[in-house]
């Protein structure tokens, strides 16, 4: 259960690409912010993702990722060259594999290894059509299943990328989009797998290349004309159109906290992390804005460039055991009594405080960007560091 958003540069007021996401796990599923830098490795080595291991490529790039802490693939994240990635969970006809790739490694691998989103597309797919997805989307052997979908970002484009096991088709975004539980890529698409029309009229989905619609014949479920205006998707979509040409990193963030269609998930599924990233051409720093902790509207967004070095990060998983000294653990342990209405007043004071102090992070990013030009690139950079240092300072004196 997830939530993943795009507006294009024209749908943004400042002329970048902001991307969001919102993850939504099992409540108690710990989500770390990890990095890797780049990496070079000898031909011939392999990679060990999550169930099976596959061949590493000479060089991958630096990546920061929100990432369940069991996993080797992460739920979403960026890169170096401004691709962000997020995925979403898709129930289609298709079979569920035991033993694959699983998503959020495609994910990761697409980040690692590609430049811009469409270099990203043709990464995640060859990867599909040569390893297949597969394997226990949940930690410890809990039987969850389900195939992929994903929106790969960048400066100036995103694509929406929808799976069946190893059969995908995609679409180039135009302004805006979003993507929630479900097939959502009407008709053929921009791009799809060799041979998926011949495969669908196989399978007796369709009859025939005209009869040929990826969310109506592959998904699990049949797809209405007229999806009801409480899905998240249909929620979200209108919040992005409501608002083509003036979307801004904060806006994006009030999306992600949305609750009246459930864009920021409670109960025994929730929003387990959440990702804002402005990623900009021409020169200039993208800047990437993660939680690190359960629930947006409880949660502060913290700001990162590359290269994360002095940013506070992990190193990625999978991680055998919990830490108690987590973040994510301690946040989600100071939050738990929220839920009872005794503590609402305690609530409403966190809220506000947090809401001061995020926002005056956010303003000390949008002044230090206004100076960009006039610093060099390192005193930026170190700059934006100690912005982040001091985010997470406050973010942990809160939860005291």
């Amino acid at each position: 259960m997830c939530d993943t958003l795009v507006a294009l540069p024209e749908a943004t007021i400042k002329g970048h690409t902001i991307f969001g996401k919102n993850s939504d796990r099992p409540q108690d599923e710990i989500q770390l912010i990890t990095s890797v830098s780049r990496q070079t490795y000898e031909k011939g080595e392999d990679v060990q993702c999550t169930y099976i291991s596959i061949p590493q490529v000479e060089q991958t790039y630096e990546i920061i990722l929100s990432q369940p802490y069991w996993m080797w693939g992460a739920e979403m994240g960026a890169n170096e060259f401004g691709v962000a990635i997020g995925n979403e969970a898709v129930y289609t006809k298709e079979e569920l594999k035991k033993e694959g790739l699983l998503g959020m490694d495609l994910l990761r691998l697409g980040l690692e290894r590609a430049k811009n989103a469409q270099e990203a597309l043709s990464v995640i797919t060859e990867l599909l059509e040569e390893h297949g997805q597969g394997g226990d989307c949940a930690y410890e052997g809990h039987g969850w299943y389900y195939h992929n979908s994903y929106l790969i970002a960048d400066q100036k484009e995103a694509y929406v990328l929808e799976t069946a096991d190893e059969w995908w088709v995609a679409e180039k975004v135009e302004k805006a989009r979003s993507i929630s539980n479900n097939l959502s890529i009407r008709g053929k698409g921009d791009l799809r797998r060799e041979g998926i029309v011949q495969h669908a009229i196989e399978e007796d989905y369709c009859q025939s290349e005209e009869d040929f619609d990826f969310a109506r014949i592959f998904s699990q479920r049949s797809v209405p004309e007229e999806v009801p205006l409480t899905y998240r998707q249909v929620k979200s979509n209108e919040l992005l159109e409501e608002n083509i040409g003036n979307v801004t990193v904060d806006m994006m963030m009030e999306f992600l906290r949305e609750h009246e269609a459930g864009l920021c998930m409670h109960g025994q599924f929730q929003t387990t992390g959440s990702q804002v990233s402005e990623l900009k051409s021409n020169g200039k720093t993208s800047i990437h804005w993660f939680t690190g902790s359960s629930k947006p509207c409880l949660s502060m967004y913290k700001p990162y460039v590359f290269p994360i070095n002095r940013q506070k990060a992990l190193e990625p998983g999978p991680y055998k055991q919990k830490n108690e000294d987590w973040y994510w653990i301690r946040h989600q342990k100071f939050i738990n009594p929220f839920k009872k209405l005794v503590n609402e007043k305690n609530k409403r004071t966190y809220v506000n405080e947090m809401d001061s102090i995020e926002r005056n992070v956010y303003i000390d990013v949008q002044n230090l960007v206004e100076e960009e030009d006039e610093l060099d690139h390192k005193d930026f950079e170190q700059k934006l560091h100690q912005i982040n240092q001091n985010a997470w300072q406050k973010a942990y004196d809160l939860i005291i």
